[in-house]
């Protein structure tokens, strides 16, 4: 696979943060093994390997959706798509921005006050490794929806390509955006806890070296391809992207016509 350009400050977190999720099933396999090794050949079962197992595939599975779309690798059925104009391309892809864009904003209205809830009275599981998956797992659900959707906008800015100024001021109101969630949720975390509050130290900041991270990355981003055009996307199968990476790295085309380049003098 042939992994798409990243542009702009939201491809950089996406891509970032997704490449951390992708080594952990690797983790995941590892606890699993130490599970069977300790059940097995000592007898002594461990109390967490199960629900930490599933509590770290949950995350894996959401980062999993935002990476697909960043990579425009999500199922896309294209029966009538590639049947009409390319004026008409565009409205689908606009028609299915707004899709996913109203689904987004409708799970985050209806789900915030439930997550917000869980997150700040520290909801756990209620067995006997008790992890907060409540409280961190509804959270995380809102938020990569919020970022599903902005990551579907940047797509959709920059497949066409949109004009310079139009990806720019995005990018501007992404960094802006990611700066002030994070603003808000240390504001909400360490200067004026609300009532019922009772968010773990250690968790506390964990939290507050994710949100730096983040902040720094769309930063890095913002200014790193704030100038930069993106190359319009073009879809391909497996197939053909397969091909056409072999025929640039190693098969010219005068190879493949028969007429090999005479050589120089």
């Amino acid at each position: 696979m042939v992994e798409h350009e990243r542009t702009g400050p939201l491809d950089l977190l996406t891509w970032c943060f997704s490449r951390i999720a992708m080594w952990a099933p690797f983790f995941i396999v590892l606890i699993i093994l130490y599970e069977v090794v300790m059940r097995y050949f000592f007898a002594a079962a461990t109390l967490w390997v199960n629900e930490m197992s599933l509590w770290i595939a949950g995350g894996i599975y959401l980062s999993a959706g935002l990476y697909s779309m960043q990579q425009r690798s999500h199922i896309r059925i294209f029966i009538v798509y590639d049947m009409v104009p390319l004026w008409m391309r565009r409205l689908f892809d606009v028609l299915s921005t707004v899709c996913v864009c109203v689904f987004a904003f409708a799970v985050v209205w209806g789900g915030f006050g439930e997550a917000r809830a869980k997150f700040l009275r520290w909801e756990t599981f209620g067995t006997a490794f008790d992890p907060p998956l409540p409280a961190t797992i509804k959270p995380l659900i809102l938020t990569m929806l919020l970022f599903l959707a902005l990551q579907a906008m940047s797509n959709l800015i920059r497949d066409w390509p949109s004009v310079a100024w139009v990806r720019k001021l995005f990018d501007i109101l992404v960094t802006v955006l990611v700066i002030g969630i994070a603003l808000a949720a240390v504001y909400n975390l360490f200067i004026v806890p609300p009532e019922g509050h009772v968010v773990p130290l250690k968790w506390q900041i964990g939290i507050g070296v994710f949100l730096a991270a983040a902040v720094a990355l769309v930063v890095i981003g913002l200014f790193r391809d704030f100038s930069k055009t993106p190359s319009p996307h073009v879809e391909l199968d497996e197939i053909a992207e397969e091909a056409a990476v072999y025929k640039q790295a190693i098969a010219p085309d005068e190879i493949l016509s028969g007429n090999p380049p005479k050589p120089e003098k």
